[in-house]
């Protein structure tokens, strides 16, 4: 039990209140238009970033992923010319920015400085978890989708690794991802409720 006057260092910072819900619905619906308006350019980096990343260990550099029309267009260079180049849904991987900011929000001043700057810093952080995503999830496809040339490239535990990591962030990481850089970016440096 902590002495009277001091905070126990696990103490929540935030009060769960009527302002705390309206300051969440405000910033979730901030953050969705964001996220609508933005969404395009997001995926182009998005899918330059883990084109580079899947390039850097491919010998010899095949992959090549496009942004187009809400999805990552996953193609290859030594896919034959008229064989079908597999789509994923874009959104899935970084719908939870509006989470992340909604979050943020918390907090009595959410716009201040501080608290502002460790949005962004999340939200860099959250890039990043997304990009990460998306690498797990071009992998996963050319592991396990792509039929006798998946079973050539790839063996059992490379498979298993690949598809494992992606359907963990389908179900449990996209959702944990906002929650985690929130805890351990957003609540540094705040003190207890009510202090």
């Amino acid at each position: 039990m902590a002495r009277p006057g001091r905070a126990e260092p696990d103490a929540f910072p935030i009060r769960l209140d009527g302002g705390a819900a309206l300051r969440v619905a405000a910033a979730f619906v901030a953050a969705l238009a964001v996220w609508f308006a933005f969404a395009t350019p997001y995926e182009k980096t998005l899918a330059a970033a883990a084109q580079v990343a899947i390039r850097a260990f491919e010998r010899p550099a095949a992959t090549r992923l496009d942004a187009v029309g809400g999805e990552i267009r996953v193609d290859r260079s030594d896919f034959p010319p008229d064989s079908a180049r597999p789509g994923l849904p874009a959104a899935d991987l970084h719908f939870n920015f509006a989470l992340l900011a909604a979050l943020f929000a918390l907090p009595p001043h959410p716009l201040r400085q501080a608290n502002f700057g460790r949005f962004w810093l999340a939200a860099v952080l959250l890039w990043a978890v997304h990009v990460l995503a998306l690498v797990f999830q071009v992998e996963s496809v050319y592991a396990t989708r792509l039929g006798p040339w998946s079973a050539e490239h790839y063996g059992a535990v490379a498979r298993n690794f690949w598809a494992a990591g992606f359907h963990f962030y389908q179900i449990l990481g996209r959702f944990a991802a906002p929650f985690v850089l929130w805890w351990g970016v957003g609540r540094v440096g705040q003190k207890p409720a009510g202090k």
